[in-house]
């Protein structure tokens, strides 16, 4: 008997699978998959403090990505996303509004992905910056100012067929928090043999919010009691927002800190998860990236430092009230990209920072490399 005569009227059928697509789709996920397998896992710095406070401070070193930086894991992540969700198609050109570390890491896994990438950068951006972007096979566009970029990269992506990634608007829910590619996971694990293994705080910047997002869900999720402290920076929306509980808090200048900092409080930004947030002053920020560097032997970039300073509120909190435990914070970037600026005597000075009494300062309350 046929089956179908049963039916008693015709089923509506629209079938759209694509054979080639989802191969084309499996080979790059594929691709992103072996590159995750090369790369081994960043390295956990701990900083010499003196050891009758018995206090730990730790850095997660991003800057050892392929492509130099934390942004790695969100450049993975973003694409992940995007292929898994149907979005992104062959000969398919992807957008990013950014003309920093993000576009870097983008541009590097864009072309392992055979993908072409564009990233819409404002006027006036570093030839260092642009030259990173196109040594790691991307264009840059070029508008004529930050304000411009998200605006503009929508409509490149829609002029051209393509699609705008949109870091701030998806990077919350493209980590996947509990397991793949996970920062969080990833840190905790390997504390586990050091003297405090569950962390009192963690430290870490806001620049789409997905990083304080990923680790105060973990932090939840794992039922444990570390809280979750985010560093921010002079004209970024983010302090005020999350204190006045207010996401529609705007600033009327950008960060002068690269990578972290923005004007709006972005949707990738999860106030409920974070339970601290220190605002730092950038010439501290850049104060503790040159003293973190001296006492590393390498530079870091200024995000570090923002970080950093943070970090040594919250031991000289612990001190005061005799606690003991463990930091954890990230070293972001390579200060090597900053040569120009955050190192450059000349530039910080022209920026109205006076980095010397929170460099004296920094010194007093986190005495590296001292006993």
């Amino acid at each position: 008997m046929d089956e179908t005569a049963t039916w008693p009227q015709q089923l509506q059928d629209v079938d759209r699978s694509d054979d080639g697509l989802r191969a084309w789709v499996a080979e790059r996920i594929h691709r992103l998959d072996a590159d995750g397998r090369r790369s081994a896992d960043t390295h956990l710095v701990a900083l010499d403090l003196p050891a009758g406070w018995d206090i730990q401070v730790y850095l997660k070193d991003e800057s050892t990505h392929a492509s130099g930086s934390l942004k790695h894991r969100l450049a993975r992540s973003l694409f992940l996303f995007a292929l898994v969700g149907g979005q992104l198609r062959p000969g398919m050109p992807v957008i990013e509004a950014s003309s920093g570390s993000t576009a870097v890491s983008e541009a590097h896994v864009a072309r392992m992905l055979d993908i072409p990438f564009i990233a819409v950068i404002p006027r006036g951006t570093s030839t260092r910056k642009i030259a990173l972007i196109e040594s790691a096979g991307g264009r840059c566009h070029v508008v004529e100012s930050a304000e411009e970029m998200s605006r503009e990269a929508q409509r490149l992506a829609e002029e051209l067929g393509g699609l705008f990634l949109d870091q701030f608007s998806h990077a919350e829910r493209a980590t996947d928090w509990r397991g793949n590619n996970s920062i969080a996971v990833s840190a905790l694990s390997q504390l586990e043999l050091e003297p405090h293994p569950v962390p009192r705080w963690i430290v870490v910047g806001a620049g789409t919010g997905g990083t304080s997002a990923t680790f105060g869900r973990y932090l939840r999720y794992r039922r444990l009691p570390t809280s979750l402290c985010v560093a921010d920076v002079e004209n970024s929306a983010f302090f005020d927002g999350w204190v006045q509980g207010d996401p529609t808090v705007v600033t009327d200048r950008g960060s002068r800190i690269e990578g972290i900092g923005r004007p709006r409080v972005e949707p990738s930004f999860v106030p409920g998860v974070v339970d601290r947030m220190i605002r730092v002053p950038d010439a501290a920020s850049v104060a503790a990236a040159r003293y973190l560097s001296e006492r590393l032997g390498r530079r870091v970039g200024a995000s570090t430092g923002t970080n950093l300073m943070a970090v040594a509120q919250l031991v000289a909190q612990m001190r005061e009230r005799g606690e003991t435990g463990s930091v954890l914070t990230l070293l972001c970037d390579s200060g090597d990209r900053y040569t120009d600026t955050y190192f450059d005597d000349d530039w910080v000075a022209a920026q109205g920072w006076e980095p010397a009494p929170w460099r004296e300062a920094i010194e007093r309350m986190l005495p590296l490399g001292e006993h």
